[in-house]
């Protein structure tokens, strides 16, 4: 029975030998590999531009182009993918020089099957393409030193029921990271259940985390479970908590303190059991700072915080996420699947993407409805860039951002006046200080030195 050590892993031999070639693969494969070949240096570069795998595993002595040049060549392209070396020749010198190009293993001819199938693990493991990482959220790419590390400390968390906090700015996964903690940990047979505290209007957001009784407000017509009961036994995610009113705050603590909560309208409280995973693209503990929300709520929800980088700052995942997206998007069987021109991989990978994951997901598939061939050249990248919204934003950030030039400009206009400003707003003078305290705006920074406060 084969063995499943390395299975889901994508593997390029590349060896001038074809009978090398051939014992290689069929070791791999016995180990549960996906193996692609290729007999010399170019031919590897090229299937490097079909398709990356997750490991390349070469010949040091080739014709052409040797297993050094090509290992240059591997990491110009993907500069964090683990290469294997093989040699029968190779001297402590060959050895030095792959090492600093960053070969992650060499192995000396003759082979063992067990020791390349074992090398060729301990590759892909490091690299976040297979082991504990993988099999934790085998649906997150983490190529990156960033994520990788952060998926480690995901892991690790998922096996506890303590509280998360997961931050990082909008499109970067925080919900999908969320999963991967659920599915991870020991609740993984329970529900999952999702609220989103900015797109539930706030006099509606109590009743459906807590639930309510008959009759306890207008429109209630019958008994309701809150979501809180609903997760019971399993996890409830608070995706943007950054946003949810400052009263139910209060009574959000008073669960997480007392494990029971009371439906409006109800006189007994009912016992829950949930695991807490929240989420936020605000800077909370700024927001504690400006009263905006409570300390001891903040300290409640980030028992464990992991944040996520911008998609710019782990530029090693984003061509390995084009990919993905291009497998996504080509049906179950794989059919009418797009590639990238290797000019569109070097354009996408060093583009400005301040949507992030969500942003890089629409590209790929503008391009991939757009193109009119198997392969997706640089001229469709270029255009999908330039059509995609500069931040991507959520509702809630554009009207924030609107509210805050609506701001300036109507200060501009009352040059500082607070009483006009606000007429001009149509707001009395309490809403408007509420208003310039959230944007951490000044009137006295839109006087003139003679003017006065009406």
């Amino acid at each position: 029975m084969a063995s499943t050590v390395l299975s889901g892993s994508d593997i390029l031999v590349v060896d001038d030998d074809q009978d090398m070639r051939a014992l290689l693969s069929d070791w791999l494969i016995r180990a549960g590999a996906s193996v692609r070949t290729a007999q010399s240096g170019a031919e590897a570069i090229a299937e490097l531009t079909l398709r990356s795998p997750d490991l390349v595993m070469t010949d040091l002595v080739m014709e052409s182009m040797d297993g050094l040049r090509l290992v240059s060549e591997v990491h110009r392209l993907d500069p964090v993918l683990p290469v294997i070396m093989l040699s029968a020749h190779a001297g402590v010198q060959d050895a030095m020089r792959a090492a600093h190009l960053g070969v992650t293993a060499f192995l000396q001819k003759p082979l063992k099957p067990e020791d390349v199938v074992a090398s060729a693990g301990a590759a892909l493991a490091a690299s976040g393409a297979t082991g504990e990482g993988s099999d934790f959220a085998p649906h997150i790419v983490a190529r990156s030193d960033a994520m990788r590390s952060l998926l480690e400390r995901a892991r690790l968390v998922a096996r506890s029921d303590c509280s998360v906090l997961i931050t990082g700015a909008t499109g970067t996964g925080k919900e999908v990271l969320a999963q991967a903690i659920h599915t991870g940990g020991r609740r993984r047979d329970q529900a999952l259940v999702t609220v989103n505290c900015s797109a539930i209007p706030e006099q509606l957001l109590e009743s459906e985390l807590f639930g309510h009784e008959k009759g306890a407000f207008t429109g209630a017509t019958s008994r309701r479970e809150g979501l809180f009961q609903a997760a019971h036994g399993g996890t409830l995610f608070l995706d943007e908590i950054g946003d949810m009113p400052l009263p139910l705050q209060a009574k959000l603590l008073r669960v997480l303190q007392d494990f029971n909560v009371r439906p409006v309208g109800a006189t007994h409280p009912v016992p829950i059991d949930v695991r807490i995973v929240s989420a936020t693209h605000h800077d909370l503990e700024a927001a504690v700072e400006r009263r905006e929300f409570r300390e001891d709520l903040y300290y409640r929800l980030s028992v464990v915080p992991l944040h996520l980088a911008d998609l710019n700052d782990r530029r090693e995942d984003i061509v390995p996420l084009a990919e993905r997206f291009l497998t996504e998007f080509a049906g179950p069987d794989g059919a009418g699947r797009k590639r990238l021109s290797p000019d569109a991989r070097t354009r996408l990978a060093a583009a400005n993407l301040p949507g992030n994951v969500r942003q890089l997901r629409n590209i790929i598939e503008q391009c991939t409805v757009l193109a009119t061939t198997d392969v997706i050249p640089l001229e469709l990248v270029d255009a999908a860039l330039r059509n995609q919204p500069a931040g991507i934003q959520t509702f809630e950030e554009a009207t924030r951002a609107f509210e805050y030039r609506y701001l300036l400009g109507v200060l501009r206009l009352a040059n500082g006046n607070v009483s006009h400003a606000a007429r001009l707003a149509g707001r009395n003078r309490t809403e408007f200080y509420k208003l310039l305290n959230r944007h951490e705006l000044s009137p006295a920074d839109f006087r003139d030195n003679a003017s006065e406060e009406s």
